[in-house]
């Protein structure tokens, strides 16, 4: 039983991985979707592991089985097929749901698209642990053995999860791997074992072909999809149109007037761009509208080295030409990290990348990468970025998104201006910005430029329609801070945006604001909670269950957290997601791991109570909200100890209780359960409430005071 334990956790959390991506790129990149997803994930993993009542453990004395290992062997089965009709559903539920091309499904239908995927292989991964344990319990094994076995086995998966997107395999190609290593587990005789060894050839052969056709069902005209570290990137042609999608989101097209309308204007502000920055979006046109300012050096920094080298199989003669052209330099670099490394000197930097809807991108709109931005501009230099914006009507949270990023731009710029669109071009320089449309226009003709859109007059209306100086008042009314790293701000409003797709009134809610002393009134409250709940609940097994619970809420409150942390600073939670995971479950497995074996030194067990270890979680809380609030970094590595502590305490925790309970077999479904209930509220809240409205060090700050509230449970 003890490599059904292992498998358990490795083949749980590969599924788990791969559905968290397919849901994703399903739902166009928003990042609440992991969390919302691995809410749904743990509710389906508590329901398998109390589903089939408090029978006696198989192959006990109280029931004898002749082969206890029998269901085990079929879940399996199940488990393969739950995996590979998950991963066909998300990415066909949009249009099964009847979705509009583009657009999201409503909230209702959103949630049952993400429930369909994700809880059919849940519930068989719980209920096989159930199974697993119960039959180790009743060999004279322990259910905190069980739980460090496979939490231990989750480790590999992780691994596997995140080696797969790094040798380029397809996230289908990883779904059938882990369907095939389930359909092993089943331990087919000799004849099984062939037509498994044929299925598998056929499989890997036909899963290309496949890859594309379920990709087709949402992309018509699809020429090409790959998944890079930073999403799946998929190409469309529509006539002599190409479409760049990430995530299944419009990226850019190269139809349109968009690369004049935003370098065009930009470039015009400064009287003699000769050197150019174009940080992402080259392949756009962003590259050929600079080029014809005549730049005598031109340098294109672009992130995803897949979706560059898909475009260029793609692309036209006549936009891959300015590519080519000479003094253009193409650079293959994190554009964050190439700013930070080069000389500068720069007139002009137009800023392409993505519009910070997600961790991914708002990295390239804090304050500190505009002072990066700004050292390496020259005295007159110009800054340039586009943001997607109502045109007319801004909705408060729009409003303060937007804020916080003129915040941002103002602590590195003298000068900022906003000229309002549908996708607003904001301008930013140390030196004076030019207001005046003839000045415009001259340098307009003094460099033979003839754009189909910005025209003279195009021009005049941009700087002098009265929605220049509504948007500089509304800016500067709004009263948020600045996006840093240590606090990105506009991250937690666009989420909230992002919940506003689904239930408008949110975009127009007022700014959540906590009166002085409200927080101490709310830890009261808390208190006075707790010590209720505890008088209602006498019974030691329920109150011991519902620790449990509290715990995996913490944990996985915790665990979304640092999530999102490591995607806002360095945006590749789709390539790293594995690696991150499995940190948290090495965490578990040595916590639960360490305490099983205290369990025949009674004073290390003392040392070990559930008391000391949620105070600990207390203090880790608030030591991550200090690392939040100073800046701390939040790389692989610091993201991963993080995790592992989160991990390791909450393991810590589930095994000390659960070593209370008598019956270790009985016990197995009703601790399981409840650690998987509270993480699955613990992920809603933290994706649906505490992220969006108060933020990240906020969501900490509150983490560590749920972890003492904790304590008058014990």
């Amino acid at each position: 039983m003890r490599l059904d334990l292992f498998a358990i956790g490795a083949l749980s959390l590969l599924a788990q991985v791969v559905l968290l991506r397919e849901l994703n790129v399903a739902s166009f990149g928003s990042e609440l979707i992991y969390l919302l997803a691995l809410g749904a994930w743990l509710l389906g993993t508590a329901g398998g592991a109390l589903a089939g009542g408090r029978g006696a453990a198989p192959g006990s004395a109280a029931k004898p089985e002749p082969d206890a290992g029998r269901p085990i062997r079929r879940l399996f089965a199940v488990a393969a097929a739950a995996i590979l009709l998950g991963v066909v559903w998300a990415r066909g539920a949009r249009p099964a749901l009847g979705a509009v091309p583009g657009a999201y499904l409503a909230f209702g239908q959103q949630i049952l698209a993400l429930a369909v995927a994700t809880l059919p292989a849940a519930f068989v991964f719980g209920r096989l642990f159930r199974l697993a344990a119960r039959a180790a319990a009743a060999r004279g094994g322990t259910l905190a053995g069980a739980y460090a076995l496979e939490s231990a086995g989750a480790l590999a998966g992780g691994a596997a999860a995140t080696l797969l997107v790094r040798a380029g395999l397809a996230n289908l190609t990883g779904a059938w791997l882990c369907a095939l290593a389930a359909l092993a587990l089943t331990r087919p005789r000799r004849g099984g074992r062939a037509m498994l060894a044929i299925a598998a050839v056929a499989g890997l052969a036909l899963l290309p072909s496949l890859d594309r056709s379920t990709t087709a069902w949402t992309h018509s005209g699809l020429l090409e999809t790959r998944d890079s570290p930073y999403g799946r990137v998929t190409l469309t042609r529509w006539g002599e149109q190409l479409n760049v999608f990430q995530n299944d989101a419009l990226a850019y097209e190269t139809g349109g007037t968009a690369a004049e309308e935003f370098v065009t204007p930009a470039a015009l502000q400064h009287p003699d761009p000769e050197r150019i920055l174009v940080l992402g979006g080259g392949a756009a046109g962003l590259v050929g509208e600079a080029m014809r300012q005549r730049p005598l050096v031109l340098d294109s920094v672009e992130l995803d080295s897949v979706l560059q080298a898909m475009l260029v199989r793609h692309l036209p003669p006549d936009l891959r030409a300015p590519l080519e052209a000479p003094g253009v330099r193409l650079f293959l670099a994190d554009p964050r990290r190439f700013v930070a490394a080069s000389r500068g000197g720069y007139d002009l930097m137009l800023l392409g990348m993505p519009e910070p809807s997600s961790g991914q991108a708002n990295r390239y709109y804090t304050r500190e990468f505009f002072a990066e931005c700004a050292a390496r501009l020259d005295s007159a230099g110009v800054l340039a970025l586009r943001l997607p914006a109502a045109e007319n009507l801004w909705a408060p949270a729009l409003t303060r998104r937007m804020a916080s990023i003129d915040g941002a731009l103002r602590a590195a710029f003298a000068q900022v201006l906003w000229l309002p669109g549908t996708a607003s071009v904001v301008l930013a320089s140390r030196a004076p910005l030019t207001r005046d449309a003839d000045t415009l226009a001259a340098r307009l003709a003094q460099r033979g430029l003839r754009p189909r859109l910005v025209t003279p007059e195009y021009l005049r209306y941009l700087v002098t329609n009265d929605r220049v100086a509504e948007i500089a008042a509304r800016l500067a009314g709004a009263r948020v801070p600045a996006n840093r790293d240590a606090r990105p701000v506009c991250y937690q409003y666009t989420l909230i945006l992002w919940l506003a797709k689904f239930y408008p009134a949110v975009a127009w809610a007022a700014a959540p604001r906590l009166p002085a002393g409200a927080w101490w009134g709310l830890a009261a409250a808390g208190a006075l909670l707790a010590v209720m709940v505890r008088r209602w609940t006498r019974g030691r097994a329920l109150r011991r269950a519902l620790v449990v619970g509290l715990a995996g809420a913490i944990g996985m409150v915790g665990e979304s957290l640092l999530l999102l942390v490591y995607q806002s600073r360095h945006g590749v939670l789709y390539q790293d997601l594995g690696l991150l995971l499995m940190a948290f479950m090495a965490g578990l497995a040595a916590g639960a791991f360490a305490v099983d074996l205290m369990r025949h030194r009674p004073a290390a067990a003392r040392g070990a109570s559930a008391a000391v270890l949620l105070a600990a979680l207390t203090v880790l809380a608030g030591a991550l909200g200090l690392a939040l609030e100073t800046g701390a970094d939040f790389g692989l590595a610091q993201t991963g100890f993080w995790l592992f502590a989160f991990g390791a305490l909450t393991g810590a925790v589930f095994a000390r209780l659960s070593a209370e309970a008598g019956d270790q077999a009985a016990a197995a479904g009703p601790l399981y359960g409840a650690d998987l209930a509270g993480g699955c509220v613990g992920a809603l809240a933290a994706s649906l409430l505490l992220i969006p409205l108060v933020g990240f060090v906020g969501t900490a700050v509150v983490l560590g005071g749920v972890a003492l509230l904790a304590l008058l449970w014990i």
